[in-house]
């Protein structure tokens, strides 16, 4: 058992090929065993967060997560502990396994409760798991929700918190909040994206015994963003080999959007720095940032750096796009770059035409910039991240990070992969922007643009995580890196 924090890349698995492995496992153990290892790492699991809890609620559906419930009181009771068994399943046609759990159970002299009753140390949430995908939690089992989500005690759910859509992370109008949920055989995908990153709570997985490899033959949904590595820099270098950035941005009343990605890309050690504003008076220095070059656009040449386009371009960056869009170079394309394609067949059609000449091409919508994007509502973008960011990337042609709780990225021929780093903290005015400037830094440093685009975005929650409590994040200082584990030390 572990628990799943930042770093390694975990694969994703959804909920038929969970079943799938499930058969899988089941052929080739005695009959029971996967339950029985369940039970007892639930069981485990609780002794492990709830210590000193002595009177344990294991509220029980009537399906095989209900029967690791039942399997788990079995050996809490074993214990000492005071095991309340609350089941809304029936011998007569629950699961195979979950009948043999509730003899078990039965057996071993617990006493199963039609209500719970009195004041518990720990809820365990056995009502649905991964089988509670369409149906609104409804009667007794809605009543059991509600009692669980008023207790002031540590909650722990098996597989997935009730109400939670294990795939999607979309939460149902009564859903358990979690403190912690244990993953049994795989992890969802549900857990780290959308509403499942609250509802959830800190996640924790057991294989169950079943061997990496045979959980390799299963391909997955999609796979938890790994911790980059670090590159050292040699010697016998110069800001030549680091790539140039321009961000093209800025537009009237705007302006500190495109000086925020600039900011950052300069942070995270892009060798030079270009700004192009749009339509405003020209600015000829950045007294905080010297460093950064400012330059009219037609005076840049637009095929020999990585661009940023987009951060603040409001209507303005219309009349750029185009050449943009045209270049070779590879192109970060953000917030009102993607207003204006959503809304422009022409333009989609040019960042499509960019994969046919090998061009790297990133696009970094928020849900709402890439409902346009899709001609579909926000809600529909929200119910399936991992679906709205590969049609997104399969439409254009291009790697697409869909912004949000659990950052989707996604490229055609690439396993999707989501992000686990970052907070609440990261929503505020301009952040995205920085996120855009570091993903430009990125591409200057010759990562292909799936890769890019992997490394920013976990960099940019990093950062995030690791921000002093008593300090506010503000896009400004996000962009500096400085208040990433050590203060006086950038964190790219």
């Amino acid at each position: 058992m572990q628990k799943i924090i930042p770093g390694a890349a975990y694969p994703l698995h959804g909920v038929v090929q969970t079943r799938r492995l499930e058969e899988h496992a089941a052929r080739n153990l005695p009959p029971h065993a996967l339950m029985q290892r369940a039970g007892l790492a639930v069981a485990q699991l609780a002794l492990a967060i709830a210590p000193h809890a002595q009177r344990i609620w294991i509220a029980c559906g009537t399906g095989n997560n209900g029967g690791d419930g039942l399997a788990a009181a079995m050996h809490l009771q074993k214990w000492g502990k005071q095991c309340v068994v609350t089941w809304l399943g029936n011998a007569k046609c629950a699961p195979l396994d979950t009948r043999w759990a509730h003899q078990k159970l039965l057996n071993s002299g617990v006493v199963i409760q039609p209500t719970p009753d009195g004041e518990v140390d720990l809820c365990i949430d056995a009502l649905l798991g991964i089988g509670g995908q369409l149906r609104e939690p409804q009667g007794q089992m809605a009543d059991w929700i509600r009692l669980i989500n008023t207790a002031s005690t540590p909650v722990l759910s098996i597989d997935a918190p009730s109400g939670l859509h294990a795939e999607t992370g979309q939460a149902m109008q009564l859903c358990v909040k979690a403190s912690h949920t244990l993953s049994l055989l795989t992890l969802k995908p549900g857990l780290f994206t959308a509403q499942g990153r609250d509802a959830a709570g800190c996640v924790w997985f057991d294989p169950l015994g079943v061997a990496e490899h045979t959980q390799s033959t299963i391909n997955p949904l999609a796979c938890i963003n790994r911790r980059p590595v670090e590159t050292t820099r040699l010697h016998a270098t110069h800001k030549g080999s680091y790539g140039d950035v321009a961000v093209l941005g800025g537009a009237p009343g705007m302006t500190g959007a495109a000086l925020l990605a600039a900011s950052a890309a300069l942070h995270a050690g892009v060798g030079r720095v270009f700004v192009g504003m749009l339509g405003t008076a020209p600015i000829h220095v950045d007294f905080l940032h010297p460093e950064l070059m400012f330059r009219s656009i037609n005076s840049l040449d637009l095929s020999s750096m990585v661009l940023v386009c987009g951060c603040g371009g409001g209507q303005e960056v219309q009349a750029i796009l185009y050449d943009v869009l045209s270049s070779s170079a590879p192109v970060v394309i953000d917030a009102d770059a993607l207003n204006a394609i959503a809304s422009n067949t022409a333009l989609q059609s040019a960042v499509e035409a960019r994969q046919g000449r090998s061009a790297a091409t990133v696009l970094t919508p928020h849900p709402l910039e890439a409902a346009r994007l899709l001609a579909v509502t926000t809600h529909q973008v929200q119910e399936n991240r991992l679906t709205a960011a590969q049609a997104l990337a399969q439409k254009f042609a291009c790697t697409v990070v869909l912004k949000g709780s659990g950052t989707v990225i996604a490229s055609p021929g690439q396993t999707p992969v989501i992000n686990i780093t970052g907070n609440a903290r990261l929503a505020c005015a301009g952040t995205g922007d920085v996120l855009a400037g570091i993903l430009g830094a990125q591409l200057a440093a010759a990562h292909p643009a799936f890769d890019a685009a992997c490394r920013a975005v976990y960099q940019h929650g990093d950062l995030a995580d690791n921000w002093p409590q008593d300090i506010s994040l503000t896009a400004s200082l996000l962009a500096s890196g400085r208040f990433g584990q050590n203060k006086n030390k950038s964190r790219f």
